[in-house]
């Protein structure tokens, strides 16, 4: 897909949901052992479950199941067919399958609140995220050698790669398409925007003030090391490239991976 209307098309799926999954909380401590996602990009119910770890400003270890892919198959083998998304919560320890579960206990274990009538309403009817994996002509749901078997499957890395992001972000989706489609593993680090001078592209934010990020915070020291918080953010533990721009990201998942 040509990249610009790959990204016109991103920006269409984050506006049909209405830009969920941008805002995060101010003030939230990770937990002691890292939540666990089996997760499928492109699927509607999934996107609910990553928008609300967004909006908690949690991190999580996605593992890619694209249907035709060896993680699913595995995943249903382990949890009596079960299919994504699953999450393995080792704090409590947990594993809760399905949307509307997996909300109600992100809600429970790190709010101690149930999930808003407007959150459930938003779990029942499922429309706008349909409306927004259909606009993107099912990227992220097959694996790439699913789709065309003669390819080879991808290469997979050692160690996990590591991705900034947030759900609502335009260039960051495409990205988290094609680690899934290749079933690479990886470390989400959701940077959600935490304030108002946080909202606008990474080179304007709307304040007349110089830029800065709420302090304590994992955009804080994100911008104490790259000088902005821009994503998506792509490191490679495997190589030691470290890198932004979804385009050269994309290509590099491709030549290294693919």
């Amino acid at each position: 897909m040509n990249h610009l209307l790959n990204i016109t098309t991103s920006s269409l799926a984050s506006t049909y949901r209405f830009w969920r999954g941008t805002v995060a909380s101010k003030h939230t401590e990770q937990p002691e052992e890292t939540l666990i996602l089996f997760d499928q990009e492109g699927d509607s119910k999934c996107r609910l479950v990553r928008e609300v770890l967004t909006e908690f400003d949690l991190n999580v270890i996605i593992a890619p199941c694209p249907e035709g892919g060896e993680n699913l198959a595995k995943l249903k083998s382990a949890f009596n067919g079960a299919t994504p998304p699953v999450l393995v919560d080792s704090n409590n320890p947990n594993v809760v399958q399905g949307a509307e579960g997996i909300i109600h206990h992100l809600f429970q274990q790190y709010r101690g609140t149930k999930p808003p009538k407007a959150c459930l309403g938003q779990l029942r009817s499922t429309l706008t995220s349909k409306l927004a994996s259909g606009v993107r002509l099912g990227a992220g749901i097959k694996s790439r050698h699913s789709r065309k078997q003669a390819t080879p499957p991808s290469q997979q890395p050692d160690i996990p790669l590591i991705l900034y992001s947030f759900e609502s972000s335009p260039f960051s989706r495409p990205v988290r398409e094609k680690l899934c489609e290749l079933e690479l593993t990886y470390i989400l680090i959701n940077l959600g925007k935490q304030q108002f001078s946080d909202m606008g592209p990474a080179q304007f934010h709307w304040s007349l003030k110089p830029y800065k990020p709420l302090p304590n915070t994992k955009r804080d020291e994100f911008f104490k090391q790259h000088g902005n918080v821009q994503v998506p953010y792509l490191m490679d533990p495997n190589t030691g490239v470290d890198m932004f721009e979804s385009k050269d990201i994309l290509r590099y998942l491709e030549e290294r991976y693919g």
